[in-house]
């Protein structure tokens, strides 16, 4: 099933497949999987019980690579409803929300400047409201870009989070110099159509990367986010946590909405903290078909789905 990972990102970018699964009537069921709801009142109501089961949260307003600037003064909006709407349920303390540069005006001329202060106005409310923000990493050509901004807001606020793909080759370089004191770093295997002179294509070297990517954090100063799923790799972080010396709540790990539920309330039972990422919006095809790229557990839990409403 990793074999039909690079087919599945190559399709999602295709317009006409784009334009048959959202249209398709039985996919929004399949949909809200992974995806809790389009509005910012939905996606609350769900942080609230998942709060209410020990569960911390990171928040996502779903849409990248917007085309104009108003497209991303439009994300900016969206961000500050949500941190607003989680101030007034008093759900707010604790919570992370997830940026997406590209969301933000990083592709349009002089977009790193234009994402770096729509990101500023993000971090400024997180900040004030007792929340905090993680950059989220886009394909390979955006990295240097993301890590300029990340840096950049890192001069007020240190503990500004990123994410950091482990199938990259320049992973280890780019960790020397994200591992200070105070910082965060989300580690996830990567979800991009990435090219072999950039990144890991196998399976099983993406897996030892990760591990290496693991010890590089928790040999660190930082707080590390362990984005991951796989039984293997959870297991290997805390014993790569206790050889250096860290606690639960030296560290964290981070799941998606509605993937091995069972395993993050497990892993709460056993005092780690878990972190469960929340997307909502419309615009949800880009990070869908992610999903069902990255585990074939997911792309047979949608075929068997769409058999079985077809």
């Amino acid at each position: 099933m990793y074999l039909l990972r690079k087919p599945i990102l190559a399709l999602s970018a295709s317009d006409k497949v784009r334009d048959v699964i959202t249209r398709a009537p039985v996919t929004r069921a399949v949909v809200d999987r992974f995806i809790p709801g389009a509005t910012v009142a939905q996606a609350v109501d769900s942080i609230r019980g998942l709060r209410g089961e020990g569960l911390q949260v990171s928040l996502d307003y779903l849409g990248e690579g917007v085309t104009d600037a108003a497209g991303a003064a439009a994300t900016v909006a969206a961000y500050l409803e949500l941190l607003q709407m989680l101030t007034a349920q008093h759900l707010v303390a604790g919570a992370e929300v997830s940026v997406k540069l590209s969301a933000v005006g990083q592709a349009l001329p002089d977009g790193e400047a234009l994402a770096l202060d729509n990101a500023r106005t993000i971090v400024a409310a997180a900040y004030a409201a007792g929340a905090r923000v993680t950059l989220d990493m886009e394909d390979h050509p955006t990295i240097d870009s993301t890590l300029r901004v990340l840096h950049a807001l890192r001069v007020d606020q240190p503990d500004v989070g990123v994410a950091i793909q482990a199938m990259l080759h320049r992973t280890s370089h780019d960790l020397e110099s994200l591992v200070g004191p105070g910082s965060r770093v989300r580690l996830v295997k990567g979800a991009y159509n990435e090219p072999v002179s950039v990144a890991h294509q196998d399976s099983a070297e993406v897996d030892l990367a990760y591990v290496r990517a693991i010890r590089q954090l928790m040999a660190g100063e930082g707080y590390p986010m362990i984005g991951s799923h796989d039984p293997r790799l959870v297991e290997i972080a805390v014993e790569l946590a206790s050889e250096y010396g860290r606690k639960a709540g030296d560290f964290e790990f981070q799941m998606l909405f509605g993937i091995r539920p069972d395993e993050q309330r497990r892993l709460v039972r056993e005092g780690h903290t878990v972190r469960v990422y929340v997307p909502y919006g419309e615009d949800w095809y880009g990070y869908f078909t992610r999903r069902l790229a990255e585990r074939p557990a997911n792309l047979l839990f949608f075929l068997r789905s769409l058999a079985s409403r077809t």
